[in-house]
């Protein structure tokens, strides 16, 4: 029987087209939004109020030459990255240690589909009393992304090949090797996609930290700028700090790829 040969299809976004029709199409929706804002602010809404696009666009630009929103930023980004850094370590190691021990997996599961539906800002009253503003905002990111690693990493070792396990045993290697060797790869890509739900949700409560405790950061910065009355600046903050998301997002998905380059989803997103 013959077999006939087949050109490569072209690469394709997750829109169905091509990945350059694909980035065209989202400048184009970008833009379209961007003057629907203009027009419906400017029918419907006093600029005092909702600001339209073609005023909200320069005043972000002069807080770019500030020196107070740099400021604010790295203070954000720091709270935001301490509070990644505990919820990686912690979930990882909390994960291996109830992942790998089916009996302690079941009597845990139940009391940790209990916990995590729990949103971690109803700890603020209690953690209020014996903490400081910024070091709450520390443990609300920590608390809410430490529970998306821990899941990813259960699902990573639920998913790992039990036939490559016992080939591991069959060849005499040991209980860290086997980790190393068939079980942190197989985990691995359920980290990368964890990466990029955590870095959004830590920006979002780092931010969520400053509008309602006050802490330094963008948040206090936006909360300052409505309380004086600067809707221009409130509405540009909100702007620069969506910027701030985009940025974070791009490079979470940079960091995902480069780690994980040997991965064939990670081979197939770089060929579409």
């Amino acid at each position: 029987m013959t077999t006939r040969s087949r050109r490569p299809a072209p690469a394709r976004g997750l829109a169905g087209g091509p990945t350059v029709s694909r980035r065209v199409l989202g400048v184009v929706g970008l833009l379209i939004t961007a003057a629907a804002y203009e027009a419906v602010t400017r029918a419907f809404f006093s600029p005092l109020h909702v600001p339209p696009l073609s005023a909200i666009a320069p005043e972000a630009l002069r807080l770019l030459t500030e020196g107070r929103f740099w400021t604010a930023t790295g203070r954000t980004l720091l709270a935001a990255s301490a509070g990644l850094v505990i919820a990686v370590a912690a979930g990882i190691v909390v994960g291996f240690a109830i992942g790998s021990v089916p009996w302690l997996l079941r009597v845990t599961s139940s009391t940790l589909d209990f916990l995590r539906p729990v949103p971690s800002i109803v700890l603020i009253p209690v953690l209020v009393l014996v903490l400081d503003v910024g070091q709450i905002t520390i443990l609300l990111v920590a608390v809410s992304c430490f529970w998306i690693v821990l899941f990813q990493v259960l699902y990573g070792l639920r998913d790992v090949d039990q036939v490559a396990v016992d080939t591991a045993r069959s060849i005499r290697l040991g209980p860290l090797a086997r980790v190393v060797h068939v079980t942190w790869p197989t985990v691995l890509p359920y980290l990368g996609t964890a990466l990029r739900l955590i870095v959004s949700v830590a920006l979002a409560l780092a931010i969520t930290g400053g509008l309602v405790m006050g802490a330094a950061g963008l948040g206090e910065l936006i909360w300052s700028s409505q309380e004086s009355g600067e809707s221009t600046g409130m509405y540009a903050l909100v702007l620069l700090t969506g910027g701030v998301g985009i940025a974070l997002d791009l490079a979470a998905r940079l960091a995902e790829r480069r780690l994980l380059h040997w991965h064939v989803a990670t081979r197939r997103e770089v060929a579409g």
